[in-house]
């Protein structure tokens, strides 16, 4: 599964594994800093909330284009010094005042402004390394690994997150709004981790730091001019996957939105037995490597190998054995923002899953290209809220009914299996397609598309309680199978570009 890969992919996954731990660990409680420390209301904490959402993945656009000028490797280290100071601004105390605000603005145009310099342009480097002939066949794994090291960021951030607050109110005695502090103090830790990886094992990856202007002068990464018609080809086959993922991210983002809803509202609260285990993060995580040991032990070409695989699988066995001996028979309460975890590790725990299955299709010569990967994954976002339509038959809004929380945790599954086809795919074409001299400019693209997908999230919620369930999720639906449609219709023009 990892073998033949570039000891770079590593080092970048894991500086970008410390940035979303960070980001996804201020991101879980900014909205409740923002009530408990000004006193504002839900209306507008969520405006400043999405503003600040639309600019991270707006502005790599403009990062992208900045990079494809200076490099790639500046961009990402002045990036991560900028995100710290907005980390760090965040952290500091400054009370609810007007300083309290102005800093706290200050700090989110700080982080906007690094997460632009950083993120898609590492992600410019990781694709850089496949330029070699030799790699290019592994670029598809390539992205599912990198994308698999975010979700690990982000699987444990919101636990890290709420830990940390409880410990400073009962152990430091801090106060409500004072507490959250603390976790942005956190996130400027995981920065500081994060640049010492980037920086401690820059020899793997040095040689990905280049763009069109300086391509020529490293070794073995040269590319043949292209004329302005195949500039134009590529330029066009990106602008229109982004128009397609547009509504993917739209659908896939209602997990803070329709879903958390029906999670509060039409979902049991109340979990027993086997059920509960799903909702202990720890539990999880013995999952995901009994995953991982597995594929290691089937995988593994030494005895050793075997024997630690099978320790693992074994040690994580009785973990879990362990846990369900020690259930309260009383079960346990089970809260809407408890089933973000799931996403995050699902990714993690199904990417061996994914590359194992897209790697025996390649062996067979029958692998999907990427746009078909990216076409597939917007019909089986559309099938993930088909069992929410299954799930919601018959309830009404003035209804006190409730639902089991596996047909929540069941969408989750579907759409995960549809983001593993779509989003690390859609970052592998973009870093094989684009042209030399726009591979920024292209990558934030990639991230404006996001944008603008998390802008039509609000569709569905104007619907939420204005019409039938059934509609909510129909309506993604159909988007869900258009967009399908439409990215098939013109995939002889996709593949062509490949």
């Amino acid at each position: 599964m990892f073998e033949g890969q570039p000891k770079g992919l590593y080092a970048l996954a894991l500086a970008n594994t410390g940035e979303r731990f960070g980001y996804y660990t201020m991101l879980a409680v900014f909205v409740l800093f923002l009530q408990a420390n000004f006193g504002w209301s839900e209306g507008a904490a969520g405006a400043v909330y999405s503003g600040f959402l639309a600019f991270v993945y707006f502005l790599p656009l403009v990062g992208g284009a900045i990079a494809d000028k200076v490099g790639y490797g500046k961009c990402v280290t002045t990036g991560i010094i900028v995100m710290f100071l907005g980390y760090l601004l965040l952290a500091i105390p400054a009370g609810a005042g007007m300083l309290g605000m102005v800093l706290m603005f200050a700090a989110l145009v700080f982080v906007c402004v690094g997460t632009s310099l950083f993120k898609g342009n590492l992600q410019v480097m990781v694709g850089n390394l496949y330029d070699d002939p030799a790699l290019q066949s592994k670029r598809d794994s390539a992205f599912s690994i990198f994308y698999m090291a975010i979700n690990i960021g982000a699987l444990f951030a919101p636990t890290a997150a709420v830990k940390i607050i409880d410990f400073a109110k009962t152990s430091l005695g801090a106060s409500e709004a004072d507490a959250y502090h603390y976790a942005f103090a956190v996130a400027c830790v995981s920065l500081v981790l994060s640049i010492a990886i980037y920086y401690g094992f820059k020899n793997t990856f040095k040689h990905a730091d280049y763009n069109s202007k300086t391509e020529a002068a490293v070794a073995g990464h040269t590319e043949p001019e292209l004329s302005p018609k195949e500039t134009k080809d590529r330029v066009v086959a990106l602008c229109l996957v982004f128009a397609v993922v547009i509504f993917f991210w739209m659908a896939f983002h209602q997990n803070g939105l329709t879903l958390t809803y029906f999670a509060r509202d039409f979902t049991n609260q109340h979990s027993t037995g086997l059920e509960s285990m799903m909702f202990d993060v720890v539990n999880l995580v013995c999952v995901i490597f009994i995953v991982y040991a597995l594929f290691s032990l089937f995988q593994s070409k030494t005895s050793k190998g075997k024997i630690v695989s099978a320790l693992v699988i074994l040690v994580a066995l009785a973990v879990l054995v362990g846990k369900y001996v020690s259930l309260s028979p009383e079960g346990i309460e089970v809260t809407a923002p408890i089933f973000q975890q799931f996403n995050p590790c699902f990714v993690v725990m199904l990417t061996p899953v994914s590359m194992a299955i897209f790697g025996w299709l390649a062996s067979k010569g029958k692998e999907p290209s990427a746009p078909r990967k990216i076409g597939l994954g917007m019909l089986v976002a559309g099938c993930g809220y088909i069992i929410m339509m299954i799930g919601s038959w018959g309830l009404t809004y003035d209804g006190g009914a409730r639902v089991s929380p596996n047909w929540l945790v069941s969408t989750y599954l579907v759409l995960t299996f549809g983001e593993l086809l779509l989003s690390p795919m859609g970052i592998s074409f973009v870093s094989k397609v684009a042209p030399p001299k726009y591979k920024g400019l292209m990558m934030g693209g990639w991230f404006v598309a996001t944008a603008v997908g998390n802008m039509l999230v609000s569709i569905p919620g104007f619907l939420w309680g204005n019409a039938p369930l059934e509609v909510v999720w129909g309506t993604l639906v159909v988007l869900c199978v258009i967009s399908f449609l439409f990215i098939f219709s013109i995939m002889k023009k996709l593949e062509k570009v490949c």
